[in-house]
């Protein structure tokens, strides 16, 4: 037997409440959104679509992201042009690294939310 997936991501922050609705407002995830073509959302859960998950403990000298941080999730996404558009008129820095982009891994770029949380966007290499 073995685990199916991803349950849940919990973490701590000074204003839960706002920070909730920044991730609702820029990235379109958390407490009641839902995936494209799925039901209406329910007030606790974001339905999520399919796709590849990677889970890996990094060393923990690790400079991939800030030392200060114990955890930095990695969001899919299906148009990270598109996405990094989106939040550049919001406002929001964007970090894009020319040696994070294969053809084997595909495309990144990283933000920070308002408490300095790390978010890696990552488009999967077309299949």
């Amino acid at each position: 037997m073995s685990v199916q997936g991803i349950g849940g991501l919990f973490f701590r922050a000074r204003d839960p409440d706002a920070l909730n609705a920044w991730y609702r407002e820029h990235l379109g995830i958390g407490a009641g959104c839902c995936a494209e073509g799925t039901d209406d959302p329910d007030e606790w859960f974001w339905k999520t679509e399919g796709g590849p998950t990677v889970f890996a403990p990094f060393k923990a000298t690790t400079d991939y992201f800030a030392a200060d941080k114990q955890w930095m999730i990695n969001l899919r996404v299906t148009d990270l042009e598109g996405m990094l558009e989106q939040l550049n008129a919001s406002g929001i820095a964007i970090e894009t690294r020319d040696e994070w982009d294969t053809p084997e891994t595909g495309r990144f770029a990283r933000i920070h939310d308002p408490e300095g949380n790390a978010i890696e966007l990552w488009e999967p290499p077309a299949t």
